[in-house]
C-alpha cells in the first residue's frame, strides 16, 4: 500500500488558486443541499491561551467519496511568539476503504476554503454591481477575503479597519499593491462600512461590534469571525433585520452570531432564509432587491475542508505522475 501524501502549504499555493478553492466551497455546498454529505458537530477544546478545534466530513464526488478530518489550533497570542495564529493538518482519507490519503496543511486550506465561501455567498447576496468593501480586520483572513471577493465582484475601492492602527496601515498597503485596487485605511468603524456595498468582519472578536447603524441599505454582510461560540461580531438586532443565510444552522445555533441572536432572544433558528447550499442549488432565492441588507454567517463547516482537500489531493497526484 502507497503510503499517505504529505501536502505542505508551499505546495498547496502551488497546486490550488482561488478559482479551485471557489470551485471546491461550490461543490461542497451543493452536495450537502444534495444530502451527498454528512458533517458531524464539531469538537471543541477551550484553553486559557487558546484552543483546539476536530472537524470532519464525507463528501460523494462523481468519481470517488472521500472522509477528510481537520484538527486546528488556534492560539491569538501566538504572532506575539513568532508562530502563527491557527496551525494544525487535515487527513483526508478514502471513504470506499479507510485508505489514509494525505497529510495536508490545515492553516493553508483553512484561509482559502473560508474566504471561497464568502466568495460564492456574495455571488449570491451581494449586488452585482457592488463595487466598495470595507475589510474589518486586517489579519490574514481578511487578506484572503478581500482576494477572493475581488475575484468575482466588480471591487473597485477598499477601507480598511482595524484596531490595531499600524496593522491596518500595512495591510492597505500590501493589498493596494497586490491587487492593484484602492484601499484606505481608516480609524473608525462606522467610515468603513457605512460607504461599502460589501463588510467583511473577519476579526476575533467576543463581543459584537457591527451594529445597524454602521451598516446601509443593500449591504452585503460576510461575517466569518465567529467561529467558536464565544467569540461575536454582529449586533442581535442587525442579525434580526438582515435576511439570515447560514453556511449549517445546525452548527450556526452554537458557535455562530445566530447562536448569540437567539440568546438574546432577537431571533430563532427559523428566521434564518436559508442554508448556502439552498441558495447555490438554487432551492432558495439570494438577493432579491436592492435595498435589503444580507448576512452570511459563516461559521466553517467541515464539508469545505473535504471538497478542498479532495481538489488538492487530486491535483498532487496529477502533479507527481508528470
Amino acid at each position: 500500500m502507497e503510503p499517505p501524501l504529505t501536502i505542505d502549504r508551499r505546495e498547496l499555493a502551488s497546486l490550488m488558486d482561488l478559482d479551485a478553492y471557489f470551485g471546491a466551497a461550490d461543490t461542497a455546498f451543493r452536495a450537502l443541499a444534495e444530502r451527498r454529505a454528512i458533517v458531524p458537530p464539531p469538537l471543541h477544546i477551550a484553553l486559557n491561551a487558546g484552543g483546539f478545534h476536530a472537524k470532519g466530513a464525507f463528501i460523494d464526488l462523481a468519481t470517488r467519496s472521500y472522509v477528510a478530518v481537520k484538527v486546528n489550533s488556534n492560539f491569538p497570542g501566538n504572532p506575539a511568539r513568532g508562530l502563527p495564529t491557527i496551525q494544525g493538518a487535515v487527513l483526508l482519507y478514502d471513504a470506499r476503504d479507510g485508505r489514509l490519503l494525505s497529510i495536508l496543511d490545515s492553516a493553508e486550506i483553512t484561509s482559502k476554503r473560508t474566504a471561497a465561501a464568502s466568495a460564492l455567498a456574495a455571488r449570491h447576496l451581494a449586488r452585482n454591481d457592488a463595487s466598495s468593501i470595507a475589510i474589518c480586520g486586517c489579519g490574514e483572513q481578511g487578506r484572503a477575503q478581500l482576494a477572493a471577493i475581488a475575484r468575482i465582484l466588480p471591487i473597485r475601492r477598499v477601507f480598511a479597519w482595524d484596531s490595531d492602527a499600524a496593522r491596518c496601515a500595512a495591510f492597505a498597503s500590501e493589498m493596494r499593491d497586490a491587487l492593484q485596487l484602492e484601499v484606505t485605511p481608516v480609524p473608525r468603524l462606522v467610515d468603513a462600512t457605512r460607504p461599502s456595498h460589501i463588510i467583511v468582519t473577519a476579526t476575533t472578536a467576543t463581543s459584537a461590534f457591527l451594529a445597524c447603524e454602521h451598516v446601509s441599505p443593500g449591504t452585503f454582510v460576510a461575517a466569518v469571525g465567529a467561529d467558536n461560540p464565544h467569540k461575536s461580531e454582529i449586533a442581535p438586532r442587525l442579525m434580526a433585520e438582515a435576511k439570515v443565510v447560514a453556511d449549517l444552522v445546525s452548527q450556526a445555533q452554537t458557535m455562530g452570531d445566530l447562536h448569540h441572536a437567539i440568546e438574546a432572544g432577537a431571533m430563532r433558528a427559523a428566521g434564518v432564509h436559508a442554508e448556502l447550499g439552498d441558495i447555490v442549488t438554487g432551492r432558495k432565492p439570494g438577493r432579491e432587491n436592492a435595498t435589503e441588507i444580507t448576512l452570511f454567517d459563516s461559521t466553517g463547516v467541515a464539508i469545505q475542508d473535504v471538497a478542498a482537500a479532495a481538489c488538492a489531493h487530486e491535483r498532487a497526484v496529477a502533479a507527481r505522475e508528470t
